[in-house]
């Protein structure tokens, strides 16, 4: 049968099924830099006031539940704590979140 045999018999031309092409999906558009997880616009550290009878330890043991890792505190205030030993009344302090 050749390709133009359907005009000698009078009948209708064959209609092709037209091929289905998948659809095209939308592209999302990228997300502002500003959308970063909240996680990042949380400060690293907590504060503290100090109090009479306080030390670095003790306020590590607060903090912490071990007064060895009073050093942490030491090295967030390093700009006001020049001895650990001696802290006064009144400064807010710098706790690092563990």
């Amino acid at each position: 049968m050749g390709l133009f045999d359907f005009l000698k018999k009078g009948e209708e031309k064959p209609v092709q099924k037209p091929v289905a092409q998948p659809a095209a999906r939308p592209v999302a558009p990228a997300a502002p830099a500003a959308a970063q997880p909240a996680a990042a616009a949380q400060p690293a550290f907590d504060t503290y006031t100090v109090k009479s009878g306080d030390s670095l330890s003790k306020i590590a043991k607060n903090f912490y539940g071990d007064a060895s890792q009073w050093h942490k505190i030491h090295q967030a205030n390093l700009d006001k704590i020049k001895d650990p030993n001696l802290i006064d009344v009144g400064w807010t302090l710098k706790i690092p979140k563990s």
